[in-house]
């Protein structure tokens, strides 16, 4: 196949694409803006293979799209392009109604006139796969309640909501044009390459610097968390089995309090990392909670039982295996972690030590 995927240089973007190229023989073209989240140093490891392309371009600029489709002639679109951040969105929601919204339109009009224009067998073959979010639901109140494909929509943030409009768009677009389209919402993403304003990262950094640890109120918002190498399978899954006009949620089968979870940052590097920064006893010490931020969920969780029995599909990772690798490969990579910091990695600098910049 040839895949077409928007926002490959970003954290679950980079992971797809390297899954694809290491763990497949599909052709992969990345279309990405390269806005600050984008990090093509993500993809240094498959850069120069020849079933890899890169395109530097915006999904609102649908004739460039276009031209790019028809070039390129995919098999399957899958779009993940998108601004991602909550707190980002809080503070400046402007770029996300842009890029979640009107992004995912022009997406959806440059693929469905390619679409239109391909042969019958090629035309029944193609899919436009959107992967979306667990926060496109809300929160949820109940401590054995769990997302399905079925609970009704209810964002929260102008992040949530963008997605939730973006989501609104595929399925009218099958219903109203019938484009072939399969629709993935995830919980939570950890692991390698993720942007150290995320919430796993930022604790690694900071604890690795000295720096306080800022937890949200009192820590015991509870998300289930899914590796992205988990999500990465899944996704293929998806793209190569989904029944087209189904919704998958993706889960990680892992819930866990945001505060269990710095906790266990900390347990993981007085092992890992026993030369602590001067004058930090314990890393746990460093843990500072601080005013949650406005409109935030209580708990996401979700139901990962619909791909697990049509598609065969299970997360490899436990909570505890993953956040071991993913503390390693921080342990392992602070390089890169310095050239996203310093901003090096795309010519500008930019921080993430400030509260503003935590997304639990």
């Amino acid at each position: 196949m040839r895949i077409l995927i928007t926002g490959g240089a970003g954290f679950i973007g980079s992971a797809l694409v390297r899954h694809l190229i290491r763990n497949t023989d599909h052709e992969v073209l990345n279309l990405d803006k390269l806005t600050y989240a984008g990090n093509l140093e993500s993809l240094t490891s498959i850069a120069d293979n020849s079933r890899y392309e890169f395109v530097q371009a915006d999904i609102v600029d649908q004739p460039t799209v276009s031209a790019i489709l028809q070039r390129f002639q995919p098999h399957a679109i899958m779009h993940l392009a998108a601004e991602s951040h909550v707190d980002r969105s809080i503070d400046g929601p402007s770029e996300f109604i842009q890029t979640n919204i009107v992004g995912t339109y022009s997406l959806l009009e440059a693929a469905r006139a390619y679409w239109s224009g391909l042969s019958e067998p090629r035309k029944s073959a193609f899919r436009f796969h959107h992967i979306s979010t667990d926060e496109v639901y809300g929160d949820l109140h109940g401590v054995d309640d769990l997302f399905t494909e079925n609970t009704p929509y209810a964002p929260s943030s102008p992040y949530s909501a963008s997605k939730a409009a973006s989501d609104h768009l595929v399925r009218a677009w099958q219903r109203t044009y019938g484009l072939p389209v399969l629709l993935t919402n995830c919980s939570n993403n950890y692991g390698p390459y993720h942007f150290p304003e995320k919430l796993i990262p930022l604790m690694i950094l900071n604890a690795l610097a000295g720096k306080p640890l800022p937890v949200y109120g009192n820590g015991q918002q509870v998300r289930d968390w899914l590796f992205v190498d988990d999500h990465a399978r899944a996704l293929l899954k998806v793209v190569t089995e989904g029944v087209v006009g189904e919704t998958y949620n993706i889960g990680g089968h892992n819930e866990q309090k945001n505060i269990d979870v710095v906790n266990g940052i900390c347990a993981l590097l007085e092992e890992l990392a026993p030369h602590k920064p001067q004058g930090v006893a314990r890393f746990a010490d460093l843990i500072t909670y601080v005013e949650d931020r406005p409109g935030h969920d209580l708990r996401y969780a979700i139901d990962a039982g619909k791909i697990e029995r049509e598609l065969g599909w299970v997360p490899e990772e436990t909570f505890e295996s993953g956040l071991r690798k993913t503390v390693q490969w921080y342990l392992d990579n602070l390089q890169w972690c310095a050239r996203v910091q310093d901003g090096s990695y795309q010519g500008e600098r930019l921080g993430f030590t400030d509260i503003k910049d935590l997304h639990a």
